[in-house]
C-alpha cells in the first residue's frame, strides 16, 4: 500500500490520520467539481442529476432525490438506501462511512459530521483529525436545521424535530427534539407520524411543538 493508501484506511477505521496530504485535497477537489455541475444543472434535467449522483454515492436505492443545492466531501463513502430524499442544503462531510436507510425523509439545512478535531491546538494546527461514522436507519424523517455529530447511531422510525442537535445514539421508535436531542415520545413500532395529522386531544399537536408544521420540510 502506498502512504496515502494507509492513511485513507486509518481514516475509514477511526484512527489519527494525517489530512494534509496532497491526495486528500485532489480528491476533495475532484468531488467539489462534480458538486458543481449538480448544483448548477436545470433541475428539470432529472436524468443527468441521477447520473452523477450515481457516480458520486457509494451507492445508493432506487429514487434518490437530493434537492440542489447539495455538498460533501468524499460522496463515496456515503451510502443511502431506497426512496430516499434530501431538501436542500443537505450537507454530509464523509470522513467516515454515512449510511442511511430506506425512506428517508430530510429537511433543509440539515448536517451530518463525521470529522473529529483535537481539542489541543497544537495537534490541530498539524493537520491531525479521525473520523467517526454516522448509521440512521429506516422509515427516519430528520427535521430542517439538524446537526447530527460524528459517531451517532439513530434507529428505525424515529423523527428528529427541527433544529435538534443530535449528539449520542437514538433509539427506534422515538421522537427527539432540542439541543442536544433528547427523547420526548416513543412511538408504536409499527407505524410513524403522519406529517400532516392533527388529533382532537392534542390540539396543539406534536408537530408544532417539534417545529415539524411544515409536514415534512
Amino acid at each position: 500500500m502506498t502512504r496515502f493508501e494507509i492513511e485513507w484506511q486509518k481514516m475509514l477505521d477511526g484512527e489519527a490520520y494525517d489530512a494534509s496530504m496532497p491526495e486528500f485535497f485532489k480528491m476533495l477537489s475532484a468531488t467539489r467539481k462534480a458538486l458543481k455541475l449538480y448544483n448548477d444543472l436545470d433541475p428539470d434535467n432529472a436524468t443527468r442529476l441521477d447520473e452523477i449522483l450515481y457516480s458520486l454515492l457509494g451507492s445508493r436505492g432506487t429514487r434518490c432525490i437530493i434537492n440542489q443545492p447539495f455538498r460533501c466531501d468524499y460522496g463515496r463513502n456515503i451510502r443511502v438506501g431506497r426512496n430516499f430524499f434530501a431538501n436542500f442544503n443537505l450537507t454530509i462531510l464523509d470522513e467516515a462511512q454515512v449510511t442511511i436507510g430506506d425512506n428517508a425523509f430530510i429537511g433543509p439545512n440539515v448536517s451530518i459530521f463525521t470529522a473529529c478535531h483535537p481539542l489541543e491546538a497544537e495537534l490541530r494546527n498539524k493537520n491531525v483529525q479521525w473520523a467517526k461514522p454516522v448509521t440512521i436507519g429506516n422509515n427516519v424523517w430528520i427535521g430542517g436545521d439538524t446537526t447530527i455529530l460524528p459517531g451517532v447511531t439513530v434507529g428505525h422510525n424515529v423523527v428528529i424535530g427541527a433544529g435538534s442537535v443530535v449528539t449520542k445514539d437514538i433509539p427506534d421508535n422515538v421522537v427527539c427534539a432540542g439541543n442536544p436531542a433528547r427523547i420526548i415520545r416513543y412511538l408504536p413500532s409499527d407505524s410513524s407520524i403522519d406529517g400532516c395529522s392533527r388529533t382532537p386531544d392534542d390540539p396543539a399537536s406534536a408537530h408544532t411543538q417539534l417545529g415539524l408544521d411544515s409536514c415534512g420540510d
